[in-house]
């Protein structure tokens, strides 16, 4: 083997473990702990995982669950990406609705997965669905005019022309 040195890294890890102690720690924005608090409250479902002599030796930094509203930036940061994309190739304009914002914040459903949740819905959905226009456009010969993503009856609509 080799003499690895370690003196000047910083190691993460991360874990799932006390998802639902944080969850049920932080559900009323009024109570919310202070992070020394919550991560005080972490050290036993993080025994049940990690032997004590790790743990000793780790810096607890908990997470606060993400808030709607810093969902809500998040999906637009990723719309942002998606409209960036489209106008570069494809010279259109790329607009959506504040509802299209709200209905992927409505459909992360699990807080562990946070913000990651976000990019499933967007790849799984919205692109395909885009791309779909886009290709069928081409082999056509139909020009795109713009892109207008807006939502109805709890799913997107796309408006080219």
């Amino acid at each position: 083997g080799r003499f690895i040195d370690f003196k000047n890294t910083l190691i993460l890890l991360t874990t799932n473990a006390g998802t639902e102690l944080i969850a049920n720690m932080c559900a009323d924005p009024e109570l919310m702990p202070e992070p020394e608090g919550l991560a005080k409250a972490l050290r036993e479902p993080l025994l049940k995982i990690f032997p004590p002599a790790l743990l000793g030796r780790l810096v607890t930094i908990p997470y606060f669950p993400l808030s709607d509203e810093m969902l809500g930036k998040i999906v637009q940061l990723q719309l942002g990406r998606i409209k960036k994309r489209v106008e570069e190739r494809h010279k259109v304009p790329f607009s959506y609705t504040d509802e299209v914002v709200k209905l992927v914040v409505s459909r992360c459903t699990e807080s562990e997965s946070g913000g990651r949740m976000i990019d499933a819905i967007l790849t799984n959905t919205l692109l395909p669905d885009l791309s779909k226009e886009f290709l069928s456009r081409l082999m056509e010969g139909r020009a795109v005019a713009k892109v207008e993503v807006g939502v109805a009856d709890n799913n997107f609509t796309y408006v080219f022309d």
